[in-house]
């Protein structure tokens, strides 16, 4: 897989997934600390499985709308080298969670239409990273892990953000190639596209797409 495309394999829950997330090539492991979500791991599940990642492996606290206290939670007990933002954080938050945190912070924004591009810019000015997912449908009892896309073509010519930008949304081996032609994105994220069932990776699926990731 060429050095230029980096793959976030998330939503892991067992020592297996995240060594053939590891073993296949991925760039960073995302673990989902969202009670909702079939891929939440408590803190102690997700001490347990970062202590088993492999050394350049980035590992990643996902978070929806989380409180001080239960970021301090995650961080006293997780090595953890960036966080999550997927709820509705505002930029002022995602800066005081940074300094809080001394940790990165990859801020989630969700795209339905054209319109949705233009808040972008404004967490581009106070995150590290930007993860560009498909908008949950209405009344969706996830923020993100939903297996939806939006329209890539939104994306395409675009002059990009300041910060790094990762794709996400419905991605999977199979369209993962033609997601990174029309965007232009050098990083991408998966979880239910290499699923066997919620919070099941398929080692074989991440192989699969990370393969594809590379391939374009």
């Amino acid at each position: 897989m060429p050095s230029d495309i980096r793959v976030k394999i998330c939503g892991l829950t067992r020592p297996a997934d995240l060594a053939a997330a590891a073993a296949a090539g991925a760039a960073y492991a995302g673990f989902v600390f969202f009670p909702r979500s079939p891929r939440h791991v408590d803190p102690a599940r997700a001490a347990a499985l970062a202590l088993e990642a492999p050394p350049g492996l980035c590992k990643v606290a996902l978070t929806v709308n989380a409180s001080d206290a239960e970021l301090d939670a995650i961080l006293d007990r997780v090595p953890i080298d960036m966080l999550q933002l997927h709820g509705q954080e505002t930029p002022a938050r995602v800066a005081e969670v940074k300094a809080r945190a001394g940790l990165p912070v990859m801020k989630a924004l969700g795209v339905a239409e054209e319109a949705d591009l233009a808040a972008i810019d404004a967490y581009s000015e106070v995150a590290d990273q930007l993860l560009i997912d498909a908008k949950p449908p209405e009344g969706a009892a996830l923020p993100g892990g939903n297996g939806l896309a939006f329209d890539w073509r939104l994306l395409a010519g675009r002059k990009y953000w300041r910060k790094p930008w990762m794709l996400a949304g419905g991605l999977t081996p199979g369209n993962v190639a033609e997601a990174l032609r029309l965007t232009g994105a050098r990083q991408v994220d998966v979880s239910s596209g290499v699923e066997a069932a919620p919070g099941e990776k398929d080692a074989g699926l991440i192989r699969d797409f990370i393969a594809a990731a590379g391939a374009r």
